[in-house]
């Protein structure tokens, strides 16, 4: 299988280590920044910037496309009222299962962009186009004549400020606006995949024929960050990052037979809005009770959780763990898993099957560490 390159591929290939994720070239760590670690705390602590073109992109469009986006997704789109304004939500099948998870923002009346995991662009296009024969509803699929970068940390918005005339203050968390970034056209969203404050940008019209217009704004914005330390960040990172906020990883800890009620991704799920694929099923769910729950994993210790490892309370399988990894904030092995309900209270111990040896961890609430220091919510300042 020949695999996808972003419009940054050489400037990642000379720097960084490179590895195949869902059929791309992307960077796992960048040489110059010491590895994973490094990368991870410059986000925690100041910036760092991601190269997420990988990621699939929409343009939805037509007098029907807020019903049939109501109807292809769980969350109520109809509160989205005003322009710019977004939301993270969920596609499932009929069964209630995740299709994805996806973020949505209104751009104009009756047109909407979204975002969805690089793995599932495909097959959402097929699904929406599928679904939408009744809709007076345009779908565009705008991932290749697009790229995207992620700016997280708490210094994001300082670094960021430096290359357009608009206050980026003004955007409130899950809103946008279409702005000029360093010279070019962008939608800047106050969201991301860390757990800290930040913003994703969706830069306009750049074919990978032009693709120098991308590494243009990514060096621009790194020498922006450099007096804050900036720092690229491969996948290494993103998924540390993103593992102790909490946060879910397609594949992993969703999938199309795992609902939103068992990830404890409810709060996207709009049961009064009316009709949406899933619904039926995941109402009967939740009228007879939900019997598997994602949970946090803190370990007692340095060994790491993965992906299938058994969890066991005593003797008995309760469930299994979808992700893990090493928490660079803690020192310590973090997971999420799936477990039967009766086992998710917080403070409970139970024991991870790691290669033949019982290690105990303990149920926790996400994020994984100090709201007040760290996160979009954190109170110190930096």
């Amino acid at each position: 299988m020949v695999l996808r390159k972003t419009h940054l591929y050489e400037w990642h290939r000379k720097r960084a280590k490179m590895v195949e994720f869902v059929g791309w070239h992307m960077p796992l760590w960048y040489e110059d920044t010491s590895g994973i670690i490094k990368e991870h705390m410059a986000v925690r602590e100041s910036v760092g910037i991601f190269d997420v073109t990988h990621m699939g992109r929409f343009l939805i469009s037509g007098s029907d496309a807020e019903s049939f986006l109501q109807y292809v997704t769980t969350n109520n789109v109809k509160r989205l009222k005003k322009l710019g304004q977004g939301h993270y939500s969920v596609v499932c099948n009929e069964k209630g299962g995740i299709k994805d998870d996806i973020t949505l923002f209104k751009i104009e009346d009756n047109k909407y962009v979204m975002v969805t995991n690089a793995v599932n662009r495909e097959k959402i296009y097929k699904w929406f186009k599928a679904k939408s024969q009744d809709f007076d509803v345009k779908i565009e699929d705008i991932s290749d004549i697009t790229c995207m970068f992620a700016v997280q940390g708490p210094r994001a918005q300082s670094t960021l400020e430096k290359l357009t005339s608009d206050d980026l203050s003004g955007i409130k968390r899950y809103w946008c606006v279409l702005t000029k970034l360093g010279g070019y056209d962008t939608i800047i969203s106050r969201s991301g995949y860390t757990g800290e404050d930040g913003f994703e940008i969706i830069m306009l019209d750049v074919p990978f024929s032009e693709k120098e217009k991308a590494v243009d704004l990514w060096e621009k914005i790194l020498e922006a960050g450099k007096e804050y330390g900036i720092k690229p960040c491969g996948l290494g990172a993103r998924d540390t990052l993103r593992l102790e906020a909490g946060m879910v990883l397609y594949g992993n800890d969703i999938d199309e037979n795992i609902s939103p009620l068992e990830a404890r991704l409810s709060f996207v799920v709009k049961f009064k809005k009316g009709d949406f694929i899933g619904r039926e099923a995941l109402l009967r769910q939740k009228e007879e009770g939900v019997k598997r729950k994602r949970v946090g994993l803190e370990l007692f210790g340095r060994r790491v959780p993965r992906h299938g490892y058994e969890i066991l309370k005593g003797n008995e399988k309760i469930g299994y763990v979808t992700s893990g990894a090493f928490s660079p904030i803690l020192e310590k092995g973090i997971g999420l898993g799936l477990v039967n309900s009766e086992y998710t209270q917080t403070g409970e111990v139970v024991q991870i099957n790691i290669r033949g040896k019982f290690v105990d961890a303990k149920i926790v609430k996400w994020p994984f560490y100090d709201t007040e220091k760290y996160g979009y919510t954190r109170k110190e300042s930096t």
